[in-house]
């Protein structure tokens, strides 16, 4: 097992007891294979960065941003791209969007970890459908992304998968 610097260990023990609301009710569904059986871990450190949420089988990070992420969309940028470039595919989901539409948020993940993963889609959904709740796809200079996501979550503009 690969040692952790103490630092990052720590940090990690902080963030979990400091969750935030969005962040404890979307891990009661994940913890213990709670989702399709796939292992999620929290507050998991990947390099030197700690993610929201990781399922390693699928390489699939989860992120469960607050409003002080408007500010930081530069350093969130960087941090998405560090990971991408470790194999990662990374989502990024507001701390409303859990509160609110847990269901599709529950779905958004595991149609992520099963793109993520290779594995083909079992239900796939017509284009403007499923977890957006109706909400179909945003549109602009990048290209199109589900209203649920954030552009992030996406490489180019294309999904991801």
């Amino acid at each position: 097992m690969i040692q952790l610097p103490s630092y990052l260990s720590r940090n990690a023990r902080r963030l979990r007891r400091e969750a935030t609301d969005a962040e404890r009710l979307l891990w009661r569904h994940l913890r213990g294979r709670g989702l399709e059986g796939l292992k999620f871990r929290r507050q998991q450190p990947i390099g030197q960065y700690i993610v929201d949420f990781c399922c390693l089988d699928s390489h699939l990070v989860v992120e469960v941003d607050g409003g002080q992420h408007v500010a930081a969309i530069e350093e969130d940028r960087l941090r998405t791209l560090f990971r991408q470039r470790r194999g990662f595919a990374v989502v990024r989901i507001w701390n409303d969007e859990v509160l609110l539409n847990l269901t599709g948020v529950l779905e958004e993940i595991h149609r992520q970890a099963e793109r993520a993963s290779g594995r083909p889609d079992p239900d796939p959904l017509p284009r403007g459908e499923g977890a957006t709740g109706g909400g179909g796809l945003v549109k602009d200079g990048a290209g199109e992304y589900p209203r649920l996501l954030r552009k992030e979550t996406f490489l180019g503009g294309a999904a991801v998968g």
